[in-house]
């Protein structure tokens, strides 16, 4: 058996497509659906990531209002940009680029953006709404996933999922969508982590592997049933002299002897990736169209 691949960017493209067709029917309605995005700092990833997401949304119509803060900002100047958004009713969505400065609190940030502009889907609201299975902006990347294995035609319910990896932007959440009692759930979840006892037994078990550890390689084949689904979120460098740069992008996957073993998985990259962004638009779109009735 060889695992078909689960093409991220086919379906973040559809989506985009879905999207489209709701943001020209906001456009004659007069609603531009607008997304903010506050960066502090000069970190090269975060303006990598920031000028992407600006493209997305020049690409469908959006507007994108962005905040490019120097590395001092105090904390009290950061607030004052978040309320300004917060009270502008042209920004249906904000985001606020993390990681933050280390003289910048982010728990003290996070609360400060209105729950209903939170399109990262991180305010504590928002945690709490996902909790207990009310309507909410949920987190880019778990929602990205989900809707991976919906769009695959994989069947969540009754199937035994288990996470690897307990961060609060992939593990927790991904977690909680998947136990939910809903169409996006009904999944019996394992959650492991760095202090799990004998991971190979509890990812054996599973029906469908999500790989959220940070960490090169950590699922080999020998701990995959034959036609499990793999969802490999990790994006690791390792040292490869052969290629440009000297390094290579790798998953928390083995990928290709655990390829042999499985039914779907994502490659990395052009797997989980292409669907966060994705997934921000959507929330963004989806505030909008809450906006305007």
């Amino acid at each position: 058996m060889t695992a078909d691949l689960i093409d991220g960017k086919a379906i973040a493209a559809a989506m985009r497509a879905e999207l489209k067709t709701q943001i020209d029917e906001l456009a004659g309605r007069g609603v531009v659906p607008g997304l903010a995005v506050i960066l502090v700092g000069d970190d090269p990833a975060s303006a990598s990531y920031v000028r992407a997401k600006e493209k997305a949304c020049r690409e469908l119509g959006m507007a994108s209002f962005n905040y490019t803060l120097p590395p001092e900002t105090t904390q009290v100047e950061l607030l004052d940009v978040i309320r300004r958004c917060n009270a502008d009713p042209k920004v249906h969505g904000i985001l606020v680029q993390l990681p933050l400065p280390q003289h910048i609190d982010e728990h003290a940030v996070m609360p400060v953006i209105d729950p209903d502009k939170d399109v990262d889907g991180f305010h504590p609201v928002n945690i709490g709404r996902m909790v207990a299975g009310q309507p909410c902006f949920l987190p880019c990347t778990p929602h990205g996933i989900i809707q991976l294995l919906l769009r695959s035609g994989v069947t969540l319910e009754g199937a035994e999922v288990v996470v690897v990896g307990r961060s609060n932007i992939v593990g927790k959440p991904v977690a909680n969508m998947l136990i939910q009692k809903s169409r996006t759930g009904n999944a019996t979840v394992t959650v492991c982590h760095t202090r799990t006892r004998d991971l190979a037994a509890h990812v054996r078990r599973a029906d469908i592997i999500i790989a959220a550890a940070g960490r090169a390689h950590t699922i080999t084949a020998d701990m995959v049933k034959d036609g499990a689904i793999v969802i490999d979120v990790g994006v690791n460098r390792i040292d490869d002299p052969s290629r440009p740069r000297g390094y290579r992008l790798v998953g928390d996957v083995d990928f290709e002897p655990v390829r042999q073993k499985a039914r779907l998985i994502t490659p990395v990259p052009g797997g989980v990736g292409p669907m966060t962004i994705t997934m921000l638009l959507y929330n963004t779109v989806t505030s909008a169209r809450q906006k305007a009735g």
